[in-house]
């Protein structure tokens, strides 16, 4: 019981999270424009809304979970791939965003009234350690290198309605992309190494909390003589 209380609160706090960023702002960001905001709602209307579709997407979610089978083993390449694969099924069906859309859309919401490229990568940096996510290959020193050299250049702070030094700018972002290696048509298999990530660090999370539970039941007398069963062999549908 104590498992499926966990289990359950965690898919809650996933949903619910995302509850009220609607799905027609999952777009690519445009990163030197700005978006026009979603028309308010008011009052009662408002709350009613946002219950009414987090109550619809956790529905959704959990019928599918309840029929899909995970195996709790962050270890096997073919459980998380699966496991990846029934969380992207549903996001697909409960309208929900993917871990790259619900980064852009931060950095969208974070950037769209910044006005100088400093701050502006600045703060992807911030968006990007608050995330979790390591810059692996360098980039960030790069761009900022980029961005000192546009500005030596033009002589003044850089700004992002500056489309001419803009463009010197976005040119030598492209170099550092093909230093790199980093093409935009590889964006899609970037994206699924991200998830791929992500299904990994939650079947490990999932195992832990496994294990927590379990431990607490050991601890009632009724419990205490018998043997604690593989994680692995755990069906989560039982639990839903």
């Amino acid at each position: 019981m104590a498992f499926t209380t966990r289990l359950l609160s965690k898919y809650r706090q996933l949903y619910g999270s995302q509850a009220i960023i609607r799905q027609e702002h999952a777009i690519p960001v445009r990163f030197y424009s700005k978006e026009a905001a979603p028309t308010a709602l008011k009052g009662d209307q408002m709350l009613k809304n946002i219950f009414l579709e987090v109550k619809k997407k956790f529905e959704t979610a959990l019928g599918i979970l309840k029929k899909e089978k995970i195996t709790i083993d962050a270890d096997d390449p073919a459980a998380v791939s699966q496991y990846a694969k029934v969380m992207k099924t549903v996001r697909e069906k409960a309208n929900l965003f993917s871990e790259s859309q619900r980064i852009q859309y931060t950095i969208q919401t974070r950037t769209q009234d910044i006005p100088d490229a400093r701050t502006y990568l600045l703060t992807l940096k911030d968006i990007r350690i608050k995330r979790g996510l390591i810059d692996e290959l360098g980039a960030e020193v790069m761009m900022m290198d980029a961005l000192d050299k546009v500005e030596k250049e033009i002589g003044k702070p850089l700004t992002r309605n500056d489309k001419k030094s803009m463009a010197l700018l976005t040119a030598e972002f492209d170099k550092i992309n093909k230093k790199l290696g980093i093409q935009k048509e590889d964006l899609p298999k970037y994206e699924e190494e991200l998830e791929l990530k992500i299904a990994k660090a939650q079947l490990e999370e999932l195992k832990k909390d496994a294990f927590e539970a379990m431990e607490t039941q050991k601890k009632r007398e009724e419990f205490k003589d018998e043997a604690m069963p593989d994680v692995k062999s755990l069906d989560i549908r039982n639990f839903l």
